[in-house]
């Protein structure tokens, strides 16, 4: 094996102690359909919450009223489910740690959002959530149909049909 080939699969074995495994952070789970493991789902579910919630009280203050009510909605749902995800890893159903800060790419969309105002803002939201949510779906649908925790894995499927219904409301939003 050379030198390449044992380093690319070096970082691919060794990513989970970093965080998110290689396959689901580059998106090829996702485009294979697999699902992630349980420490990659509870961080990018918990992540996509915190996204969710802080981008939404932004435009709670700054959109238009259709905008503004959807927002408030998205915060409420969201809060919600990161409680109940909370509990499951606090009751020791759920053997992961959730992520006390969201990734990367979605603080530097936060960041973009909070340097936006009026059209310009609105548009953007409507944007990132029609993608945030499009991303939240696949996740809970991969993990509902194929997580390796049964308690997480019918928490997933539960909480699908939520997220579907955001991401519908959000479509007719960016229209």
């Amino acid at each position: 094996m050379n030198k390449f080939a044992l380093t690319a699969a070096a970082l691919i074995f060794a990513a989970p102690a970093w965080g998110q495994s290689a396959t689901e952070k580059t998106g090829v789970n996702s485009v294979l359909g697999v699902a992630p493991t349980t420490g990659d789902f509870v961080l990018q579910a918990a992540q996509s919450d915190m996204f969710e919630i802080e981008s939404s009280k932004l435009a709670a203050e700054r959109a238009d009223a259709p905008t503004k009510a959807f927002a408030q909605q998205m915060v409420t749902d969201h809060e919600k489910t990161s409680e109940e995800l909370k509990q499951l890893l606090q009751s020791g159903e759920v053997n992961a740690t959730a992520p006390t800060s969201m990734a990367e790419a979605q603080q530097k969309m936060l960041e973009k959002l909070n340097g936006l105002q009026g059209a310009e803002f609105t548009d953007q939201y409507h944007s990132d959530q029609v993608s945030a949510h499009k991303d939240a779906v696949d996740l809970f649908q991969r993990y509902g149909d194929e997580g390796e925790n049964a308690v997480l894995k019918a928490w997933a499927a539960k909480t699908r049909p939520a997220l579907q219904h955001h991401l519908h409301m959000a479509e007719e939003l960016d229209k």
